[in-house]
């Protein structure tokens, strides 16, 4: 009998499961009864990603597309229905939508960022009440819409409602296609209004880029940029912040200096990737792939977190990572996410920030009640209740940044690459992870 992956509960013991009887190659099922190969291999993982010629991003390459088998309202058609993306491209239309978003992501202003996430922070905390909160819902959900909305040039007012649906229609849930709508809509009237008052903004480059993209590709593009950076994004914050608040082993290896907090966010890359599960890769023809049979317009998903955990390459698990940003976390190949270090720059600053504001949070509950968040593409921490003294000064809540509080999220179009991201600042003697241990 086929693993139904949308019902998955247990994600790790089923890949093993499917790993052992299988191979690094299983087949799996979806919804409606339709039918995929889940790749669970590290290297068979990796030649999906860098051979473009076996393994097209374009979903229209697929099967069941053609047969007309998945209904219009399947909770698949946000992630597989074909849209004029860079990530369903391959060839020269790929490097041409691609060079717009790599162009405009490498524009960002990296410092102006950081302060951006430093004030949300504040904003945030400044929200915090009676000494409590659910870092999960109260943190790592809202600080990175906050950021990433107004990169790409959405009012500061607005982004917070977009936090639900951009989480929801990464679920496979019912309601995915009508909150896939309403993200839609809002990105659609950003386009047409920076198209009257452009700014600096992610909206406003990719406008003015020399891919010459039409208004359904500039507003496709937002949308993959708002949705993967902020689903990733939050992820990697609720399961660092988990670690930090739960794990002895990694409180005692960053308190003796031979763990940074960027090596801590490579390591929960490696443990617990974002994305889980990656749809996908459609055959172009019949071949081989792990002794398996695909067929040409076979859907192929990437199983980044099984093969993240591959035993042919990481035998030992409960051997730290320090420094190896070999992970599949962010793909690899023609379709490497191009805004990895963005996303690293948010956690980081982020979490640096809470902590520092907020030395002393400890958990209201002991680790293993925490429980998950899973659906078959993701899986975080369901909460993380915790309590802290709150900071000596008044609460009072900060409004978010407005257009007459400017911050430079983007720099001029100059046809140059942008700086690389400055590293993470010296941590001070003060620093908040020696409060962790005690040891101030």
């Amino acid at each position: 009998m086929l693993i139904r992956l949308p019902d998955v509960t247990d994600p790790a013991t089923t890949y093993e499961r499917l790993r052992s009887q299988y191979g690094p190659v299983a087949p799996v099922e979806l919804y409606h009864g339709i039918r995929a190969w889940l790749v669970l291999g590290y290297r068979e993982n990796l030649e999906v990603m860098r051979t473009p010629n076996l393994f097209s991003r374009d979903s229209r390459r697929w099967t069941p597309f053609l047969n007309q088998e998945v209904p219009a309202d399947s909770p698949l058609m946000p992630m597989v229905g074909w849209q004029p993306l860079c990530v369903f491209a391959d060839g020269a239309d790929h490097a041409r939508l691609r060079s717009a978003v790599v162009d405009g992501l490498a524009a960002f202003n990296r410092h102006g960022m950081r302060r951006l996430v430093t004030q949300a922070t504040q904003q945030l905390v400044d929200g915090f009440a009676n000494g409590t909160a659910d870092l999960v819902r109260d943190y790592a959900e809202p600080l990175p819409m906050l950021v990433v909305s107004r990169l790409l040039g959405i009012e500061p007012e607005d982004g917070p409602a977009l936090v639900e649906p951009t989480l929801d229609l990464m679920r496979g849930s019912e309601t995915a296609a009508a909150s896939n709508a309403v993200v839609t809509r809002v990105l659609e009237d950003l386009v047409q209004r920076k198209k009257v008052t452009p700014g600096k903004d992610l909206a406003s480059y990719l406008i003015g880029h020399a891919s010459a993209l039409n208004d359904q590709e500039i507003v496709e593009h937002l949308r993959l940029v708002l949705v993967a950076a902020h689903q990733g994004t939050v992820n990697l914050i609720a399961h660092t912040l988990r670690m930090v608040l739960t794990d002895r082993r990694f409180r005692g290896s960053l308190a003796g200096g031979q763990m940074t907090l960027p090596d801590a966010l490579e390591q929960v890359m490696w443990d617990s990737p974002s994305i889980s599960i990656v749809p996908g890769r459609w055959a172009t023809g019949d071949t081989k792939l792990g002794q398996v049979d695909i067929r040409k317009g076979d859907l192929l998903l990437l199983g980044i977190a099984a093969a993240n955990v591959d035993p042919e390459i990481r035998p030992d698990l409960d051997t730290p990572v320090h420094g190896n940003r070999s992970h599949l976390a962010l793909s690899s190949g023609p379709h490497e996410c191009p805004g990895g270090d963005i996303g690293r720059a948010i956690a980081d600053t982020g979490i640096d920030s809470l902590m520092t504001l907020l030395p002393d949070m400890a958990l209201t509950v002991p680790g293993p009640a925490l429980g998950i968040t899973a659906d078959w593409l993701t899986r975080r921490p369901a909460t993380l209740p915790v309590r802290f003294t709150p900071p000596r000064r008044a609460v009072v809540p900060r409004p978010a940044p407005t257009a007459a509080q400017p911050l430079p999220p983007i720099a001029e179009p100059t046809g140059r690459p942008a700086a690389p991201a400055e590293p993470a600042p010296e941590r001070s003697s003060g620093s908040w992870w020696r409060s962790l241990t005690g040891n101030r």
